[in-house]
């Protein structure tokens, strides 16, 4: 078996930014219940305003400072990588970023740094209970 920590076992950035993409929707979907919101419609709705790219593009740009050199390195991989089929509503800049935050997010959930991600998550949707400090630059 690999040791999945080593940069070599990592799957691709697209595959990174797919598993991201779900980690996100799940911490998005938690939160909204957790704050309350119950029906599905409702749920749905609320969504919305954090799983766009414009969205995630802005939650980057939260993150950004905090990030690791590996952090940043598999974003900018992601969000560099040249077969992205961009929504028309999205500009090409923040789907790109979209990108390499989804791959972040799906790096970390595949090397099993559940921590981290609730840290950054918390960060981009200002949880002013969360503190990052410690963080590798």
């Amino acid at each position: 078996m690999q040791d999945k920590s080593k940069p070599s076992a990592l799957p691709g950035a697209m595959a990174l930014a797919y598993i991201g993409d779900s980690r996100h929707s799940l911490y998005i979907r938690r939160m909204l219940v957790e704050r309350g919101l119950c029906k599905s419609g409702d749920l749905n709705e609320a969504s919305l305003s954090y799983v766009t790219a414009e969205a995630q593009a802005e939650a980057l740009r939260k993150l950004e400072p905090h990030l690791t050199d590996g952090e940043r390195a598999v974003y900018r991989r992601a969000a560099n990588s040249g077969h992205l089929n961009r929504p028309r509503h999205a500009s090409a800049a923040d789907y790109r970023a979209a990108t390499g935050f989804e791959a972040v997010i799906g790096m970390l959930y595949w090397l099993g740094d559940e921590e981290r991600i609730e840290r950054l998550l918390a960060i981009a949707y200002g949880d002013e209970n969360d503190t990052m400090t410690g963080d590798k630059k």
